[in-house]
């Protein structure tokens, strides 16, 4: 399976970033800032939202209008995910 399953069909794009958000959110809530793997989960994290991103950017290429909808708010999700963490760095 390639890393960024993109295709323009509008269904597997949109379930390609809504995994890759979901993903995201999920290592955000595992995250223990007192963890000695802190460090090494952050990175982690960066790069799931990051793909995250760049997964819901292809899909909103070909999202109809609700989808796009949910997507942008996937998107706000992980920018309020990047900036709490950020503050507690």
């Amino acid at each position: 399976m390639q890393k960024y399953p993109y295709n323009k069909d509008k269904q597997q794009a949109f379930q390609a970033a809504q995994q890759g958000y979901e993903e995201a959110q999920g290592l955000f809530e595992t995250i223990v800032n007192d963890s000695a793997s802190y460090g090494h989960q952050l990175k982690h994290l960066k790069n799931e939202v990051n793909e995250a991103y760049q997964q819901i950017e292809n899909a909103l290429e070909v999202a109809s209008e609700k989808q796009k909808s949910q997507l942008e708010r996937f998107q706000q999700d992980l920018k309020s995910m990047v900036s709490e963490v950020n503050q507690t760095e």
